[in-house]
C-alpha cells in the first residue's frame, strides 16, 4: 500500500497512472479559488492531460480559498504536495490517475491570496464557488448590494473577506503597479456565469471606489463557460475504494464520472492553456450551452431528488431504476424543460436528455439523493425557476414544473411519504420547513418567500398549479401524482 506523494510518483501501483511530465518544471500561471471534488476532477483534469501532452507548462494551478472547508481541503492536499486521485466510475469498470496539474496552496488567508494574485505570473483567477456564492438578488436577478458580506467588504476595501472582495484589492494593486488584469472565469453552474461574476465584482467596487468598478468593466476579461462532470461528495466509501482497488493511500481522492464538458468563450488577453487539443470547445455564445446544461442535467437532477427522498431513496441509480422516478423525468424534459430552448446547430437535445438519464443511471458513481436535495433555497432559482418563467411567458406547458416545486415543498416539511423523518439540508431550514407544513392548508405561504421565488410566486397561474400539485402530493401521495403526471 503506498501512500500518496512527490517521493511515490515514480514508484505508484501498476493499477493507477500517474504524470509522465516533470512537475518541477511547471509554472503557475492559474489561481483558483474553490479546490473542491469538481474542479480537481474538471479543470485540474483537462489540465493534467494538457501537460501530459508536453503542452502549457506555465499555466499550472496555484490553490486558494476563503472558507473552513478550504483550509481543511488545504491541509491535506499540502500532505501530499498538492496531488490527488481522480477516479473515473464507467458502468464496465473503474480506471485512475493521479493528477499533478495543481502545484501549491496558499494560506486561508485573504492578504496571502491578494499576494498571491498580483504575481505577474498568474494570467487567469478561475473559481468554483457554488451557485449561491455570486450575490444574486432572487427578486431582481441582479446584484444583491444590499448582502451583509457586501457591505462588510464596501466599508472594509483594505481588509476584503469575500472572494469578490479579494478580486477587487488584487487587480486594483495590479493596476497601481503596472501589471495588465489577469481574466476572471467562473466555472460555476450560473447562466453566463461570465456575466454574473463580472455584475458582481463591478456592483462590489461601485459600493466603494465608482472610478475602480469603471477601470474593471472596461479592462477585464470575464469569458462565460459550461462546465460538466457528476462528481459525487468523498466519503469513506470513496477512501476505501481507491485504497482496495488501486493500492493508494489518498486522504481526498476524487470519484466522477468518465463524461466531461467544458465549453468557453475565447476571451483571454493574457493568454491562455491550449485545453481545445484536450477536448474543451471554444465557442462564440457559450450561453445556450448552458442553458442546455442547466436546464435539463442541472433540473433534472432537481426533478429526480425531490421524488427520490421522498420516496425512500438514498442512491441516484436507485432513484433512477424506479420507473416512477425515471418516467416522470422523461416526460417533465421532453415536454416543459425542452421546449423552452433555442435549436444550436449541430445539438440534438433529444440525445442530449437521452445521455443525461443514461448518466444518471450509472449505478459506479454511487451519487446521493441527499447531496441532489442540498441547499434548494439556492438551486431551485438557478436550475428550475428561470425555466419556470420562461415557459410561463411562452405560454408553455408548467404542470410539471409547478409539481417539481410542489414536490420541494412537500421535500422541506421534513417526512417521506411514508412518513419516516428527513433531514432537510439548507441554510433556510426553519424557514423552509415553517413555510412547508403552512402550505399544507395556504399554499400561498410557501410561495411567498421572495428571497427564492421574487415575483414569480404572485404569478396566478403558476401559483394555481403549484397548489393543486401541493394538494395531490398530501392527499393522494407521491405514486399517484407523479403517475398522473406521466400518464
Amino acid at each position: 500500500m503506498k501512500t500518496l506523494n512527490a517521493k511515490e510518483l515514480s514508484s505508484l501501483p501498476a493499477k493507477i497512472a500517474g504524470p509522465g511530465y516533470d512537475r518541477a518544471s511547471l509554472t503557475p500561471g492559474i489561481l483558483h479559488i474553490g479546490v473542491g471534488n469538481f474542479h480537481r476532477a474538471h479543470m485540474a483534469h483537462y489540465l493534467d492531460r494538457l501537460f501530459e501532452m508536453g503542452k502549457g507548462h506555465d499555466v499550472a494551478i496555484v490553490c486558494a480559498g476563503v472558507r473552513e472547508g478550504d483550509a481543511r481541503m488545504r491541509k491535506s492536499l499540502l500532505e501530499q504536495d498538492c496531488l490527488t486521485t481522480v477516479v473515473d466510475l464507467a458502468p464496465n469498470g473503474l480506471s485512475a490517475r493521479v493528477i499533478g496539474s495543481m502545484i501549491d496552496f496558499v494560506q486561508i488567508d485573504p492578504t496571502a491570496t491578494i499576494a498571491a494574485m498580483c504575481s505577474p505570473a498568474i494570467r487567469i483567477v478561475s473559481m468554483t464557488i457554488t451557485e449561491g456564492g455570486y450575490y444574486v438578488d432572487a427578486k431582481t436577478n441582479g446584484f444583491d448590494a444590499a448582502h451583509p458580506d457586501m457591505l462588510a467588504d464596501a466599508a472594509n476595501i483594505g481588509d476584503p473577506q469575500s472572494v469578490f472582495g479579494i478580486i477587487i484589492a488584487a487587480l486594483r494593486l495590479r493596476r497601481e503597479a503596472g501589471v495588465p488584469p489577469f481574466t476572471v472565469m467562473s466555472c460555476d453552474n450560473l447562466p453566463e456565469n461570465g456575466h454574473v461574476a463580472k455584475r458582481t465584482i463591478v456592483g462590489l467596487a461601485r459600493m466603494s471606489d465608482v472610478e475602480m468598478a469603471g477601470w474593471i468593466a472596461a479592462n477585464v476579461a470575464f469569458p462565460s463557460s459550461m462546465v460538466d462532470c457528476i462528481t459525487p461528495a468523498t466519503s469513506d466509501r470513496e477512501r476505501s475504494m481507491v485504497a482496495d482497488s488501486f493500492g493508494l493511500v489518498d486522504n481526498v481522492p476524487v470519484v466522477c464520472e468518465p463524461f466531461r464538458q467544458w465549453v468557453l468563450e475565447d476571451n483571454f488577453p493574457l493568454g491562455r492553456p491550449p485545453i481545445e487539443l484536450v477536448g474543451a470547445e471554444f465557442v462564440e455564445n457559450v450561453a445556450e450551452y448552458e442553458l442546455m446544461k442547466l436546464r435539463i442535467l442541472n433540473g433534472g437532477h432537481a426533478a429526480i431528488a425531490y421524488p427520490g427522498a421522498l420516496l425512500g431513496h438514498h442512491f441516484v441509480h436507485d432513484a433512477m431504476a424506479d420507473p416512477r422516478v425515471r418516467d416522470w423525468l422523461d416526460a417533465l424534459i421532453k415536454r416543459e424543460i425542452i421546449p423552452t430552448l433555442r435549436p444550436i446547430k449541430g445539438v440534438d437535445y433529444q440525445r442530449y436528455r437521452e445521455t443525461i438519464v443514461e448518466r444518471f443511471s450509472n449505478p459506479k458513481i454511487g451519487d446521493t439523493i441527499p447531496r441532489l436535495c442540498l441547499d434548494g433555497s439556492n438551486r431551485q432559482p438557478k436550475f428550475i425557476l428561470p425555466t419556470l418563467a420562461d415557459a410561463l411567458r411562452k405560454g408553455g406547458d408548467i404542470d410539471g414544473l409547478a409539481l417539481e416545486v410542489a414536490l420541494w415543498c412537500r421535500y422541506c416539511a421534513g417526512t417521506t411519504d411514508a412518513g419516516e423523518p428527513l433531514q432537510v439540508n439548507d441554510d433556510s431550514r426553519a424557514d423552509l420547513q415553517r413555510r412547508a407544513l403552512e402550505a399544507r392548508t395556504r399554499p400561498a405561504a410557501f410561495l411567498e418567500n421572495a428571497a427564492v421565488f421574487g415575483d414569480l410566486g404572485q404569478d396566478p397561474r403558476f401559483a394555481t398549479g403549484f397548489a393543486a400539485a401541493l394538494a395531490s402530493l398530501w392527499g393522494r401521495g407521491v405514486e399517484a401524482t407523479l403517475a398522473a403526471y406521466v400518464g
